[in-house]
């Protein structure tokens, strides 16, 4: 299932955090074609099981734990799981759910704890380890998040927007520090892609039209997205940017914002 029907990733590890959503599936599925050797978790231990499943069809089976990344213990219990053979590769794509209610005055307080502790605080300390042992073993390493176009532009869901705003800036930190190690760090902000983490049963959510490609974006176009920045070969000299795969869907203000 390799893209190229070349390996790009052939006798390298990969962990992929969210990998039974949607993006995450996508991502962990294209890495095992290409070769590597993939440990998936996720909160979600059925469809995390069909995932495992999809990937065994392919490629070599992957390692997979059940972990709630909204808390210390769940991802302490993933590096623990991967220190014996830490990964070369590292995809943080772990995010809750996010509902339409979840405005600026009404969103709750675990909802918002949830949101920043998985994207932000366990991307960066669970990160920080994965760097740590990447650099320890002289290994030219890749770290990738899955951001947002809402790091830099309002989005009616705070907890959502603020963690990926931090996310951004970590990422640029996390790059400047691992660079002289040759480790590379980047991110990747998707569009309008269904299925992609959002519930919402607004008939009105369309921002299709607003779309200058004239179509929403598929997982599949994220994960293609992903195994090039991940790609030594291929963008070897990028890091600390994040790359945005939305169909042009940022060239518009397309959040329509509830009547106050």
């Amino acid at each position: 299932m390799s893209i190229l029907e070349i390996e790009l990733f052939k006798g390298e590890r990969a962990l992929v955090t969210g990998a039974a959503s949607n993006i995450g599936r996508a991502i962990a599925v294209r890495l095992a074609g290409e070769g590597a050797d993939v440990t998936i978790t996720d909160i979600d231990k059925n469809r995390l099981s069909e995932v495992a499943d999809e990937i065994s069809n392919i490629a070599q089976p992957p390692r997979s734990i059940v972990s709630d990344l909204s808390n210390t213990l769940g991802w302490k219990n993933v590096w623990n799981f991967v220190a014996d053979a830490p990964p070369d590769i590292f995809v943080h794509s772990a995010c809750p759910q996010r509902h339409e209610k979840d405005l600026p005055l009404s969103v709750e307080e675990e909802t918002f704890d949830a949101m920043i502790n998985t994207n932000l605080r366990s991307g960066f300390l669970l990160g920080r380890e994965v760097a740590n042992a990447m650099r320890n073993r002289n290994v030219e390493g890749r770290l990738l998040y899955l951001t947002s176009l809402h790091a830099t532009e309002p989005r009616n869901l705070p907890h959502y927007s603020a963690s990926k705003a931090g996310m951004t800036m970590m990422i640029k930190e996390f790059a400047r520090e691992l660079g002289p190690a040759g480790i590379r760090v980047n991110g990747i902000a998707p569009g309008a892609i269904p299925g992609g983490g959002f519930a919402t049963s607004e008939d009105s959510f369309q921002p299709k039209r607003k779309i200058p490609m004239g179509r929403f974006g598929s997982a599949d176009d994220i994960a293609r997205s992903a195994m090039a920045l991940l790609s030594n070969d291929f963008m070897g000299y990028v890091t600390g940017t994040t790359l945005i795969v939305d169909g042009g869907l940022q060239l518009f203000n397309w959040i329509d914002f509830p009547d106050q």
